[in-house]
């Protein structure tokens, strides 16, 4: 029997990502919404575009949780974008508030599942979710790191005109506020041109929503994703930057935040904990400070 992922939301970043698990067959996927007909149709496009890519994925499109009983994987997506005029606090309580709504849906139908959390703020979102299953922590997993990660390298590569399989780049932290190389960069570039690419990956996201004007990128969020679904799935065992329940690694207890994860059949199987400089230390304890705040408001 094939292996069924389900995604909460189907916008950009659900849909897309829904395309990439089916055309790699790596599970049959639900797509849910609350807005009738827009899951539907994208996942009958979707299907009928399998004979072309010669896939034998199903893929469903529903408004009923019933549908994504017995889910191993449910990947939420669902939420809204900062609207004008609106307060970080207003965006927290609203995504909070849908967040609990799904949380308690997909568990009652898939409580053996686990559950990838991409709505933001990503960190207090993993964090809520995480109460509100009353799942243990490997089974609630936050989506940040694997892309911002592969914005840092895709920088990188561009920079140093080199292939981007040949750049390896772990970015910790809740908003890429450490990152640490994972090869010994400042050799091949100087330091004003890492800090450079450093920000640029910091505001990845809005540089993309500046060029789109309406909407946010949603490829590269959706291949990651992507990334971590076939990481369980195929129980790789491996070492992805994502947004972990920390208890007492790196010096942090109770907070979401971003550590390199190995991410196996039972989700997340191992925190790995690698030596950080004082600077990445202070920047890493910085970000979990952030997050303290965000779940503070919404008290989880």
């Amino acid at each position: 029997m094939r292996k069924k992922v389900t995604i909460v939301g189907s916008g950009n970043v659900g849909a897309t990502a829904a395309h990439w698990i089916a055309s790699k067959e790596l599970a049959d996927v639900v797509l849910i919404d609350i807005i009738e007909g827009v899951p539907q149709g994208k996942a009958l496009d979707l299907l009928e575009a399998m004979p072309i890519e010669k896939r034998d994925s199903r893929v469903t499109g529903t408004q009923d949780y019933a549908d994504t009983a017995d889910s191993d994987i449910v990947v939420v997506t669902a939420g809204i974008p900062r609207k004008p005029g609106m307060s970080r606090d207003d965006l927290l309580n609203t995504n909070h508030k849908i967040m609990k709504d799904v949380v308690g849906k997909a568990v009652q139908h898939s409580p053996n599942c686990i559950l990838i959390i991409v709505s933001n703020p990503l960190d207090a979102m993993a964090q809520a979710a995480y109460k509100m299953s009353g799942f243990s922590r490997d089974r609630v997993i936050g989506m940040a790191g694997v892309l911002d990660s592969a914005r840092f390298r895709t920088f990188i590569a561009e920079e140093l005109k080199v292939s981007v399989e040949n750049v390896t780049a772990f970015v910790l932290g809740g908003h890429g506020d450490t990152m640490v190389p994972g090869i010994p960069i400042t050799e091949l570039m100087d330091t004003a041109t890492l800090e450079r690419l450093v920000q640029r990956t910091r505001d990845g996201g809005a540089e993309i929503v500046k060029y789109l004007k309406t909407g946010s990128a949603y490829y590269a969020p959706s291949a990651a994703v992507t990334e971590m679904v076939e990481a369980i799935l195929k129980d790789k065992k491996k070492i992805l930057p994502c947004a972990a329940y920390l208890e007492g690694e790196y010096g942090i207890r109770g907070l979401y935040v971003g550590v390199p994860c190995k991410l196996g059949a039972k989700g997340l199987e191992q925190i790995i904990e690698i030596k950080l400089t004082p600077e990445e230390k202070t920047a890493l304890d910085r970000s979990a400070a952030a997050v303290k705040e965000l779940v503070g408001v919404i008290g989880v």
